[in-house]
């Protein structure tokens, strides 16, 4: 009962008050409001504040770019509730108000993000197919500076409602375009034939050259040609030609992936990457000279090479009218390069081989070589010369049919 009346006695001198009539002679902010009710007082007192906020405009400016802020955006807080219940005699009375801008971080998290921008360097972006590279300027970054701007504001709120400019940090590229066409430049390309009418063969050298073709080896890493072609199976695609087997040559799934990986090898050589397994045929090879091949077979014979520079490095290999080549992109260290092959001795031919019941020559014998591969490089006018590779290739017997009457024909 206490709680009940103690209410209503609050109620009634709360209603008494708003009820109850300023003095005659009482103005706010120069509007006469005598007379009235404290509540129709300060409704009429804060009408005149709105008609006068509807012609007031904030003006934030970030580049060419002009925003404008006005009612009811453009908002305020005031005490004329707590002033009208005040008042007691006639006389001026003046209300605070503090000026706001509504949704104020939104706002400005809006212009932050309609004026910024991330800073993008220079770049090319690598393609297996036609031109090697499309190169783009990229673009400077831009920030606005997002606190200040939000202190400016409130300031201007508080101040007489300047125009605000916000400022923009601009971050400037540190590389130029001609940085990356230098960072992707063409180190070396290396080309060798192959017999396009042998289409199993041919096959299976386009096959492996689309494996290897694209691949990019980061700074510090090292390409395997196994792991980037990996295995020359029949389940795979790849088809039975010509390979060399046991210092013999012979009919294989796969042939020809050798010529993949010589060319690439070449190439490699030529581009200045460190070569970090190869390994020669046992026999010599029609497409390149001695000393200048790669043998790959199965996984334990494998050509790998390194990036050692502080820039990716690159590979294309195109294969097309008979024609394979393989070319490497990078920065070029300024060394150039080529890569000798010299014959050091001859290994004779081994006796011919009979074969009973066979007339003629069935396959001719050739003498085995023994040749060094030497790496020339010029720099800045300065050559140097230094053996890199030391091969020995078998002998192959002729084979022969047997001649009539026993006679072998042999040597």
């Amino acid at each position: 009962m206490l709680v009940v009346l103690a209410f209503c006695a609050g109620t009634f001198l709360f209603c008494s008050a708003l009820g109850a009539r300023l003095p005659l002679g009482v103005y706010i902010d120069g509007l006469n409001v005598g007379g009235m009710t404290r509540a129709a007082a300060e409704t009429a007192a804060r009408a005149k504040r709105v008609e006068e906020m509807e012609g007031k405009r904030l003006v934030v400016l970030c580049g060419d770019e002009r925003r404008e802020y006005s009612w009811p955006c453009l908002a305020f807080t005031d005490d004329i509730f707590e002033l009208t219940r005040s008042i007691r005699r006639k006389g001026s009375y003046f209300s605070r108000a503090e000026l706001r801008l509504n949704g104020l971080e939104r706002i400005v998290n809006g212009i932050c993000a309609a004026h910024g921008r991330p800073l993008v360097e220079p770049y090319a972006e690598f393609s297996a197919e036609g031109e090697p590279f499309t190169y783009f300027e990229g673009s400077d970054g831009a920030e606005v500076c997002r606190e200040e701007l939000i202190s400016d504001i409130r300031r201007s709120l508080s101040g007489g409602l300047q125009p605000v400019r916000a400022r923009v940090e601009v971050t400037a590229r540190t590389l130029l375009l001609k940085d990356i066409c230098a960072r992707t430049a063409l180190l070396a390309s290396f080309s060798t034939r192959f017999d396009s009418s042998n289409s199993a063969r041919s096959f299976n050298i386009s096959l492996a050259a689309r494996s290897v073709n694209g691949h990019v080896v980061q700074p510090g890493r090292t390409f395997s040609f196994n792991a980037a072609v990996g295995p020359r199976t029949a389940e795979r695609g790849y088809k039975s030609a010509k390979i060399i087997s046991e210092g013999r040559f012979a009919e294989g799934v796969g042939g020809g992936v050798c010529q993949v990986s010589t060319t690439l090898y070449n190439a490699a050589v030529l581009a200045g990457l460190k070569v970090v397994e190869y390994h020669p045929h046992s026999l010599a090879v029609s497409y390149v000279a001695p000393s200048r091949d790669a043998m790959v077979s199965g996984t334990y014979c494998d050509l790998k090479f390194a990036n050692t520079s502080s820039f990716p490095v690159y590979i294309r290999a195109d294969c097309s009218g008979g024609v394979l080549s393989c070319s490497v992109y990078g920065l070029s260290d300024g060394v150039k390069r080529t890569f000798l092959s010299r014959t050091v001795g001859v290994i004779p031919m081994p006796e011919d081989i009979i074969v009973e019941g066979e007339a003629g020559l069935i396959s001719p014998g050739r003498e085995g070589t023994i040749s060094e591969g030497y790496l020339v490089e010029e720099r800045e006018g300065a050559v140097t010369q230094k053996l890199v590779r030391r091969d020995s290739y078998s002998a192959v017997a002729a084979v022969r049919g047997a001649e009539e009457g026993g006679q072998s024909g042999a040597r």
